[in-house]
């Protein structure tokens, strides 16, 4: 497995090396391997991981309590898949599923809010915007 310096995983995700070592202070990433000499190693799932956590800050606008929560959600659900992979009571894969279901219901809620908040803003957007116009119109009339 090919393992990468802090530097080249700033390079590969466009966060700065500062960001990296705090995203792991927070816990929003786990602590990786590290050399003899303390030098910081990541891996391929390191990387993913990281860009998961940039799409949801800039796609979904999260803030860093928000992202903690999103990862938290998403370190869940991939305990209970690797449960349900390695159970084969068919009550405890049903249970493992449940409380999937249930993580995934408080994502998508957590999301809900955040899409909710966006489209208020664009209104009050849109308001201002047909303000302006009619105060247009009525300079020009």
């Amino acid at each position: 497995m090919h393992l990468l310096k802090i530097e080249e995983v700033a390079n590969r995700t466009g966060l700065t090396k500062r960001a990296i070592r705090y995203y792991e202070d927070i816990g929003l990433i786990s602590a990786p391997e590290r050399t003899q000499g303390n030098i910081r190693l990541y891996s391929e799932d390191d990387i993913a991981k990281i860009n998961k956590i940039i799409l949801a800050k800039e796609v979904l606008g999260f803030s860093l309590a928000e992202l903690q929560q999103y990862m938290e959600f998403q370190t869940a659900i991939e305990q209970q898949k690797s449960e349900y992979h390695t159970t084969e009571d068919l009550e405890a894969r049903k249970s493992k599923l449940v409380d999937m279901a249930k993580i995934l219901q408080k994502e998508k809620e957590m999301i809900d809010t955040k899409i909710s908040r966006m489209e208020q803003f664009k209104e009050e957007l849109t308001g201002y915007e047909i303000r302006i116009k009619k105060a247009l119109d009525k300079l020009q009339d």
